[in-house]
This record gives structure tokens, sequence and C-alpha cells, in this order.
């Protein structure tokens, strides 16, 4: 039996399982797309932190995969992470699914995990933003985001607290964060429903 409290790059618990994971779990298209956006993001923010971009992708990938079977927000994470612990996978990655969810009280505590909470939330945002200008990504501006996150009609069950404490927590500039994820969600523009960059 292999250490569960390390990460093994090439190791059995890679992408594809990943993505197999996540669609036997899940089969919302929606949530699915959404899977791929967070990855999208984790991985360019792990490539611009010089951190392992292959853990940090496949966490975006899954960390929403007990969702759509356990919504309750006092459930959800904390049953990924029995899920995950069951079959196996590292304790880096369960932490990480555990701890993007404030409501189950498992704290965030490092990098990456502040990174996934600061781009779960406002990848979707910024897919939803995307999806009302025509589908396109190139017309999604920190502008236009700060502009939508106003409008509490929007996108209503997008957290604006999360939003802003994704921003602080990273200790990012918001609009060079917003600029970043959509250049990093831009890569997978067609596999989330979007129009692919020419």
């Amino acid at each position: 039996m292999s250490d569960t409290n390390t990460w093994e790059a090439g190791g059995p618990h890679d992408r594809e399982t990943a993505w197999d994971l996540l669609c036997e779990h899940t089969k919302s298209d929606s949530l699915r797309k959404h899977g791929l956006a967070v990855e999208a993001a984790m991985r360019g923010l792990a490539r611009r932190a010089g951190e392992d971009e292959e853990l940090w992708g496949i966490v975006g990938l899954v960390h929403d995969f007990d969702y759509e079977q356990h919504p309750d927000p006092l459930e959800h994470g904390l049953a990924g992470g029995r899920i995950l612990r069951e079959l196996g996978w590292p304790d880096v990655v369960i932490h990480a699914v555990e701890s993007h969810n404030d409501h189950v009280g498992v704290l965030r505590e490092n990098l990456m995990e502040h990174s996934l909470f600061a781009c779960d939330e406002l990848s979707g945002f910024i897919v939803a933003v995307a999806l009302v200008k025509g589908r396109d990504l190139t017309m999604v501006e920190p502008r236009s985001v700060h502009k939508k996150l106003r409008d509490r009609g929007f996108a209503r069950s997008v957290s604006r607290e999360d939003v802003e404490k994704g921003f602080r927590e990273l200790g990012v500039d918001p609009d060079e964060h917003i600029r970043f994820l959509v250049e990093s969600l831009s890569k997978v523009a067609s596999s989330i429903g979007l129009v692919a960059s020419a």
C-alpha cells in the first residue's frame, strides 16, 4: 500500500484517473466544465508559482466531484474527502478538496489550497460573464467582472464574499488575478463551452 501522505507525479492518481472520478460522480455537463475551468486556472497558477502543475491541476479538476451527490454546504468537500480516502488518494489532494469549502471548518494550510479557493468561485463567475458576452473570453475584462459582481441578480449562486476573500487570502491585486484567470481559461475555452481564441 502506498504512503497516502505523499504525492507522486505519474503515480496511480494521475489526470486520467481524476477525470474518470469526476465523470463517475458528476453527470452534469456544467459541473464537469467547471472542473476543467478550475483545472486550467490551477495549472496556470502552479506554473507561475513554480509549483507542481500536475498536482495543482488534478486538485482543480476533482475539487467539486462530490457536489452533485452532496450539495449540502455542511457535507460538500468532507464527503469527497471520505471517498478519496477510501480510494487511497494522497492526503495532499484530500485536504485540498476538504478545505476549499469554508462551511466544513477545514483550514487551508498552503499556497495550493489558497489558490484553489481564490480561483474556484471566480472561475465560474468569469465563465458566466463570458457566456453573456457571446461566449467570448476576450470580451471579459476586470471592469466587466467587477460590474457583474456588484449585480447580485447575476450568477446568484456565486458567493461574492468568497471571491473577495480569495483575493485577500492569495494576496493578489483583484484586476491582475482576474486577467490571469481569463488568460488561463482561454487555453481550454472550447472544452468549457466558450469560443476558442483565434
